[in-house]
């Protein structure tokens, strides 16, 4: 073997070794999350899914409407909310549990993410109201009319329709849309911001800066004005895309959606600031933004329903930035929210960028 070429490569490898912190963002952190990841969706001995049954005009609950005869038939069957269990030993337990609401209802639980389909018995039929483009639809679909028709024979005989999801902010993509939108903000932050700032340390750089003389304050503020005016444009394109190819609409104040974004803005450039405020390893600086942002990107209702993670969870999972900016955009966009509806999260968002700034700020160092 080349003697020239073996050195080097034992060069690297010391160097490699040498730095504790790559090793465990290199290959410490993705065991990490494969063994998160693994808890909240492979090793689940049991799924739990939500179904919205639309109450009936003149009846006072589900038990005078839809459903109830073919749920009792169900062994395990409990009372309450019609929890029923769907036990099989080769694909795992399901369970299923049917709310009894109104339409208006019904619908802003689909465009929260907690339920994606929704049932309605009139007369001799059975309504299922869901959008085609959702896969998790689609199996619920399966599973509730598997449940029909192996239950009492006066329901088995009903007939059928599928009502695909039109309305505005029930469908998947409306669902999505407002997602894409807060991860961009926290995406283009974090590299934009956090990245630029590592690089430079490394590159000595930023050593030349503080030369001529600068202020760390001037610095940081010229960085995340020019990327909260990127983050601008990219957001109007994305929406402009949106609603050219997927008709998607803002049903909210758009006063609002400015003032969110604002805050969402404030939030993702101080935990940018305080990620890079220290380290001169780019590789180091690399695993550091993908510990922030990676667990958020998958956790916090971007692309399906945060709803699927163990209850225990979900207080620590909603109040996430991510999470906060994600649900307060997508109440704007399908939910018609306002001012008084975002404020909590604008303001624990814009709390938390001015916190996490100042003490990045405070303790930045310039190589």
């Amino acid at each position: 073997m080349n003697n020239q070429l073996y050195r080097l490569i034992v060069a690297h490898m010391k160097e490699i070794m040498r730095e504790p912190a790559v090793l465990f963002w290199g290959i410490g952190f993705p065991i990490l999350m494969a063994w998160g990841l693994g808890i909240a969706f492979s090793n689940k001995t049991e799924m739990n899914r939500e179904i919205a049954v639309i109450q009936q005009t003149g009846t006072g609950s589900i038990q005078k409407s839809a459903l109830s005869d073919v749920i009792e038939h169900y062994p395990g069957k409990q009372k309450g909310d019609y929890y029923l269990p769907l036990r099989n030993e080769k694909v795992g337990n399901i369970n299923l549990t049917f709310h009894e609401s109104t339409r208006d209802e019904a619908h802003i639980m689909l465009k929260k993410g907690t339920i994606s389909l929704i049932v309605e018995v009139v007369q001799n039929k059975i309504y299922y109201y869901f959008d085609p483009a959702n896969a998790e639809a689609q199996l619920l679909y399966q599973l509730v009319k598997g449940v029909v028709y192996n239950g009492p024979a006066y329901y088995s005989s009903h007939q059928e329709e599928i009502k695909p999801l039109t309305v505005s902010g029930t469908r998947y993509i409306d669902f999505l849309i407002p997602g894409l939108l807060a991860m961009g903000i926290m995406m283009s932050s974090s590299w934009g911001i956090s990245y630029t700032i590592i690089e430079r340390r490394s590159k000595k750089l930023l050593r030349r800066l503080v030369a001529t003389p600068m202020k760390k304050s001037n610095l940081l503020f010229a960085l995340i004005t020019a990327r909260f005016a990127m983050n601008a444009i990219e957001a109007v394109l994305l929406y402009i895309f949106a609603w050219w190819y997927f008709d998607i609409q803002i049903q909210g104040n758009p006063a609002a959606l400015i003032v969110l974004f604002i805050a969402g803005n404030i939030a993702f450039a101080g935990i940018s600031v305080l990620i890079s405020s220290h380290t001169s390893n780019p590789e180091i600086g690399n695993g550091l933004i993908n510990a922030v942002v990676t667990p958020m990107m998958v956790v916090s209702g971007i692309f399906f329903s945060y709803r699927h993670f163990p209850e225990w969870t979900i207080p620590f999972i909603q109040n996430l930035p991510l999470t906060l900016l994600a649900d307060g955009v997508r109440s704007i966009f399908n939910e018609g929210a306002g001012m008084m509806q975002i404020w909590k999260e604008s303001l624990i968002l814009a709390v938390t960028g001015f916190v996490t700034f100042s003490i990045g700020l405070k303790i930045f160092k310039w190589y």
